[in-house]
């Protein structure tokens, strides 16, 4: 007589893949009343531990972060270089009207955009040199400092520096410099 239940859990442990029909089988010719509710793997069963979800969670938030860090990051560096070179007009329509050619004009705020970039950049890297050994414990198979993510990521933020100043001022070449003069 069976006055309340227990659940019971068996650990096979094999040299080779086991087939869990087999298993079943065994257990039925050993005892057939045993009730046998599921198989599952070791490593099936860690991966759906709380802890490895937890862990699991922990990584998505950290990507997800991480994807936010970098698009505010981009917002704010074609932001504030589209507003320096927009605040520039004057000068470029002036440097223009003077006789400037437009190619060195566009090369001379390019040049200077990304020289502020650069600066930007090397700040950045430095920062996340010292940051990435606080984020070591949250890594699983990649070094705090991985080359391909650094080059990966700044290459990327300064491609989005070049079209910040390169948008604005090629716009900004554009304009007439007569109108460029009558807007101070």
């Amino acid at each position: 007589m069976v006055h309340g239940w227990f659940l019971a859990a068996w650990v096979i442990r094999a040299e080779v893949p086991l087939h869990f029909e087999a298993v079943a089988q065994a257990f039925a010719g050993a005892d057939p009343t045993l009730p046998v509710a599921r198989f599952q793997s070791m490593t099936s069963l860690i991966g759906n531990s709380f802890a490895v979800a937890k862990s699991r969670m922990m990584a998505a938030l950290l990507d997800g972060f991480t994807g936010l860090a970098l698009l505010f990051a981009v917002i704010g560096i074609y932001g504030v270089l589209s507003y320096l070179v927009a605040q520039r007009t004057h000068e470029i329509g002036i440097r223009i009207a003077l006789g400037a050619r437009k190619q060195d004009v566009l090369r001379m705020v390019l040049r200077e955009g990304m020289r502020l970039a650069l600066v930007g950049l090397a700040i950045g890297l430095a920062g996340a040199l010292v940051l990435s050994r606080w984020l070591s414990s949250l890594l699983y198979a990649v070094k705090p400092t991985d080359p391909f993510t650094f080059l990966a990521v700044s290459l990327g933020l300064l491609c989005v520096a070049l079209i910040a100043c390169y948008v604005p001022t090629r716009s900004a070449t554009r304009v007439d410099p007569m109108v460029a003069l009558r807007t101070e």
